[in-house]
């Protein structure tokens, strides 16, 4: 074989295995997740959104690596863990509550953000707008203006002709004054007193329950953020004390002793936040991704708890129970 002839087929060989090597670079792409939360360690709504990745086609070791940072109820170090994602340059950020996604905003505006759960996220500024995000933010709002009132509705049934509830928020939630106006615009529909008890500290709980028996609260909701999820044990036994029947948003607050929730299913939405993770991967802008709101509520029933505090949940309510806990 001549020179020339030599160098054809050495030319037309490189080019039949160029398709086929640059197939297997893309094959090989491994992702960096970062994983960004306030909470103390995973839970079953952050293995609901890694079995999802997995559906997906995304297995960790061979082309996902998920970095995780768990703040431990510590928000001071939450915009240091997110800077330090950013430094690792992850592909994209998953992020639990508001307070952790503007955490995450704030240490970058070109990596993709997406909230698994954030509560008013147009109102504390991370979006433009649920269905023109705009920035590097998209993901999923627990806005839970439709849901307020039946809460409410579901505590008069179980205490009828109730008129004062308590509400327990924690000062520091990014979203505590959305949650108060929607609670007390309900409230007033409903002719109820709200008495509001704001805490930050732990200590401040049982000081918050005595000032609630002195005046005189026949029921209490709960908000939810990560300080109340840390101490959700506590209050649980202080709302059994006290016998006072205590709404929560979200079921693990029953999980923990709590009497009733009733809200988004966290699982149903981390799994939709995969599917947002999957859209950026490959390719899609946040700023175009519209932002989704729940579409899967549960409300769940601690019977033992009703026991305790001495009350009988109507069978009205247990028949809208997605669970009923014995």
């Amino acid at each position: 074989m001549n020179n020339r002839r030599r160098l054809l087929v050495m030319l037309g060989a490189g080019a039949l295995a160029a398709p086929f090597g640059c197939f297997a670079q893309q094959q090989t792409k491994v992702w960096r997740i970062g994983y960004l939360a306030l909470t103390p360690g995973p839970d079953k709504s952050d293995t609901a959104f890694r079995d999802q990745l997995h559906a997906l086609g995304y297995v960790e070791g061979r082309n996902l690596v998920i970095e995780f940072r768990w703040a431990e109820g510590h928000a001071e170090r939450v915009q240091e863990m997110a800077a330090e994602l950013v430094r690792l340059k992850v592909d994209a950020i998953v992020t639990k509550t508001s307070t952790v996604a503007l955490a995450a905003k704030r240490a970058i505006s070109t990596i993709p953000i997406v909230m698994s759960v954030a509560a008013d996220p147009v109102g504390v500024g991370l979006i433009a707008s649920l269905s023109h995000p705009g920035g590097n933010v998209t993901g999923l709002s627990t806005n839970s203006t439709e849901v307020t009132g039946r809460r409410l509705q579901l505590l008069r049934e179980i205490v009828p002709k109730s008129t004062r509830f308590a509400v327990l928020v924690w000062k520091n939630s990014a979203t505590g004054a959305l949650f108060l106006e929607e609670i007390g615009e309900a409230a007033r529909r409903m002719g109820i007193t709200t008495i509001i008890q704001s805490v930050s500290t732990p200590e401040e709980i049982q000081g918050a329950f005595g000032i609630m028996k002195r005046e005189r609260a026949q029921a209490l909701i709960v908000q939810t953020n990560p300080f109340i999820g840390d101490n959700r044990q506590r209050i649980a036994e202080l709302a059994a004390q006290h016998r006072l029947p205590t709404m929560f948003e979200v079921r693990n607050m029953v999980d923990s002793g709590g009497l009733i929730s009733y809200g988004a299913s966290f699982p149903d939405l981390h799994r939709r936040a995969a599917f947002y993770v999957d859209k950026i991967l490959k390719g899609a802008k946040p700023a175009d991704l519209p932002v989704e709101q729940p579409t899967k509520f549960e409300m769940v029933v601690n019977l033992k708890t009703a026991k305790a505090i001495g009350i009988t949940i109507p069978q009205s309510v247990l028949l809208q129970a997605d669970e009923v806990i014995q």
